[in-house]
Order: C-alpha cells, then structure tokens, then sequence
C-alpha cells in the first residue's frame, strides 16, 4: 500500500482540476467506505495499541508510527457500526491521516485501492441524512456505491476544537452593516457549524451551501438580481467538496462579470505550500487552514468592508 501514498504531493493537484482521488476501504463489510488521499499520511499494517485509561470510547489505543504517538480511532464504532477491534482479521489496516492541524489514525477492516473520480460524479448524501449520519459525500466506483465518510466530524467528536472568538478579536470587529451576509460553503456539517459560529459571533449574517455548484447557482442568481453587491460580503469555501472545488468555484466567480469583486476566502483541513499556491493561482484573497476561529475573524475583518 505504500506505494499508493508515496506521491501524495503530485495527487493533490488533481484538486485544481475539479478532481480527487479517493482511497476506498472496508469497515467489516462488503460496503466500500472511502476518504481523500488528500487526508492520507499513509497506510500500515495493524500496530501495536497502548490503552489509554479514560479515552473516548472509539480511540481503540495509541502507537508509535514513526516515532509519534498517534491515536488510533475505531472508524466503525465512531460512526455507530459494530466494533472493528473485537475481530482483528489479517487484513485490518490504519489509515494515518492529517488534518485539522492534527496526525490521527483510522482502524479499518481492510484497503481497497485508490481511485481518480471527478468531483461531478461526488454527490451531496441523499436528502434527509445528512445530520443522521457521518456521510459527506457518496459516488459510484464501478457500478458500486461508496460512501465518503465525514472525518472532521469523526475527529469533533474525540477532540474538542476551541469553538469561540476571543473577547478582544470580537472587540476588533466594531460596527458591523447588519444587511452583509457571509457566504460559507463546505460540503462538512461540524465545519459549516464551527465557522457559522464564529461569523455569527463577529456580527454578520450568514448563509449556507454544502458544495461549490450549489454555491455558484445561488450567486449567479443574486447576480441576475443585481443584488450581489448588496447582501454578499464574501465567500469562504473550503476546497474539497462534491460537484466543484473551490478551487474551481474560485474560477468561475472570477470570471463571472458581476461577482468577479467578491472577496473569497479558501480554507482546508490541510495546510501546506501547495494550497497557498493553487489558491493564488485560482484568484482567491485568502487561505486558511480548519480550524482556529481567532484566524478566522481576522481574516474575514482584514477583507471585510468597514463602516
């Protein structure tokens, strides 16, 4: 397996073409679960654990990987199937994986491979589940459905994220024009919650979309309007999403006649040289990476219009 991780650098740029790949993995069944590569540090046979007393109950145990202590959570059990620790076949691997500025690894039945999809073909999970379940995506791999599982939700849920704005970051506001809203768009439920926050908590108005097509539609409909310059004070968009990236949603409202002057605001669960370049390179104002809500209020009060 390592072999499919040893050029992550060079996958990752499929991301400014409106692509992925995606390693697909197996949670004790015959259903095909997957995560982006872009997430992947690399894949290892089952390690040694180390038990942690008082642990959340999906952290099955810590190892050494290369001389770090990294926690290793349950996939299954996380995400409220039975326990992969229990059965302990020849096959179960941990996925290491990187983001939220954090090395984590995930315990899996066993690893497929990776695939190359198009963000298009990546679709929103079926109405009515998304809040019910840890699915941020699905899509089909020859015929076959997989489900794209919320990492940054599975990883909420064992590390507690400072969620607030500091006091003296929210005095730094000052008056903010109670008729601008901010536009946030990621595919993630617990990102759009923790950046809705903060955004709230400086005073502006939000609004919502879970990818970036869905985004586009709904400025390209204000912009019909007329009415962009009026109610959007920018955009923050992560950049992996079903459908379009915002590195492509970054494009389009560029070009775009009437939105080419928002401002926007890219940010990931993964940092890195790469971002900040392909960020330039589509004409977004900012990058960020998830998530620290004090960044994040100075970044939007640096590109916010000011009364």
């Amino acid at each position: 397996m390592s072999q499919f991780i040893d050029d992550v650098d060079q996958r990752t740029r499929l991301v400014g073409q409106n692509r992925m790949e995606l390693l697909l993995f197996h949670l004790g069944s015959q259903q095909m679960f997957g995560i982006n590569v872009f997430k992947v540090r690399e894949v290892i046979a089952k390690p040694t654990l180390r038990h942690l007393p008082g642990s959340n109950p999906v952290v099955c145990g810590v190892a050494n990987i290369r001389g770090r202590t990294v926690s290793v959570i349950d996939l299954a059990l996380a995400i409220g199937f039975p326990s992969l620790t229990v059965d302990q076949g020849d096959d179960a691997k941990v996925i290491v994986t990187e983001f939220n500025r954090s090395v984590q690894g995930f315990w899996v039945s066993a690893v497929d491979r990776i695939v190359n999809v198009n963000w298009e073909t990546v679709k929103p999970p079926p109405r009515g589940t998304e809040q019910e379940s840890y699915l941020v995506a699905v899509t089909e791999v020859d015929g076959r459905l997989v489900e794209i599982i919320d990492v940054e939700r599975v990883f909420a849920q064992v590390n507690q994220l400072k969620a607030d704005v500091s006091e003296e970051v929210q005095k730094q506001a000052g008056e903010i024009p109670h008729d601008r809203r901010i536009l946030i768009v990621d595919d993630s439920l617990v990102a759009r919650k923790q950046i809705e926050r903060a955004i709230v908590e400086l005073g502006f108005r939000t609004e919502t979309r879970s990818d970036g097509k869905a985004a586009l539609e709904y400025l390209e409909e204000l912009a019909e309007a007329d009415m962009v310059d009026s109610s959007i004070e920018m955009v923050i968009a992560d950049i992996e999403m079903p459908r379009m990236d915002g590195y492509t949603l970054t494009r389009r409202i560029r070009e775009h006649g009437k939105l080419k002057n928002l401002r926007v605001i890219l940010h990931s669960s993964l940092s890195g040289q790469f971002n900040v370049d392909m960020v330039k390179r589509a004409g977004a104002d900012d990058f960020l990476a998830k998530f620290d809500p004090d960044e994040l209020a100075a970044a939007v009060l640096k590109h916010a219009h000011r009364e």
